[in-house]
């Protein structure tokens, strides 16, 4: 059962117990034209600075997470992209600034091929074993972080991933999904986003596969663990987490995920939970 978040902040700290909190980007950190507002980025700097191991979580590709990991003052730590399929230790100041340490690797072509039958009018692009992206159609979008190379279909076919991206102008997301899930994907892990768009990554790769393997790097208990997001690619997330939290324009499902709902990313629903832990 959800909550609704107070949205009243207690100004006196309580015991400070270390905690992993595990934040996505779109529509949790920043606003649905990509900006950060000050009071989130204040926020999330305090929670740095506190001490808490703060972890964006995202589907974004590595190159288009690292300005929000600089935005939250974030110069030693984690980060995870991909959904999990990508995982980077960040230390700023040294070797470009990040050091990935773990590319869920993953063969796209059953998936592509299964798709297309489906799906004939769909975009397709891939992120490979080096970063760079390729793509049909010249598909673009921000959460690559580069600019992709276009290619033909066949050319993605014989590429190893590390994120497949779909994406469909002629359905809504609820038809795209029906869609999807008629297909009977095997062998990878996938979620549908708010449009008629279409995350793909390795078997068993979410951001919570990710962020368990941050937390078992630093040490930190499962119960201290915290988790926002506002997607369907959070869902795993919320349910890893110690204390899932939900935004306010989430879907259903998402909210039923979650332990709590704060409220949406317009009112910088995240910015209570970051306070909630100072």
């Amino acid at each position: 059962m959800t909550t609704m978040l107070n949205a009243g902040i207690d100004d006196q700290l309580g015991t400070m117990n270390r905690k992993l909190v595990g934040l996505d980007v779109d529509g949790t950190l920043v606003d649905h034209f990509g900006h950060m507002s000050p009071a989130v980025r204040e926020a999330g700097q305090a929670l740095v600075a506190a001490g808490h191991e703060v972890v964006v979580a995202t589907g974004r590709s590595l190159g288009a997470t690292l300005p929000v990991v600089e935005l939250l003052g974030i110069e030693r730590g984690y980060v995870v992209s991909c959904n999990g399929g990508v995982t980077a230790r960040i230390h700023a100041g040294a070797n470009g600034g990040y050091e990935v340490i773990d590319r869920r690797i993953f063969d796209p072509s059953p998936a592509l091929q299964a798709l297309r039958h489906r799906l004939p009018g769909a975009k397709y692009a891939l992120e490979d074993t080096e970063g760079n992206f390729l793509s049909t159609e010249r598909f673009q979008d921000a959460s690559f972080g580069v600019e992709a190379t276009g290619v033909t279909f066949e050319d993605l076919l014989g590429t190893q991933a590390v994120r497949l991206v779909v994406f469909s102008t002629d359905a809504t997301a609820e038809e795209f999904g029906r869609a999807v899930e008629s297909i009977g994907l095997h062998g990878v892990t996938y979620s549908v986003g708010w449009t008629a768009w279409l995350d793909i990554a390795a078997k068993g790769v979410t951001k919570a596969s990710g962020l368990e393997r941050v937390r078992s790097l630093v040490g930190i208990d499962p119960a201290h663990t915290v988790a926002v997001g506002d997607g369907r690619n959070d869902i795993e997330m919320l349910q890893w987490a110690g204390r899932g939290i939900a935004m306010g324009q989430a879907p259903d499902e998402v909210k039923a995920a979650a332990d709590e709902v704060t409220s949406a990313v317009e009112d910088d629903g995240v910015v209570g939970v970051m306070r909630s832990l100072l």
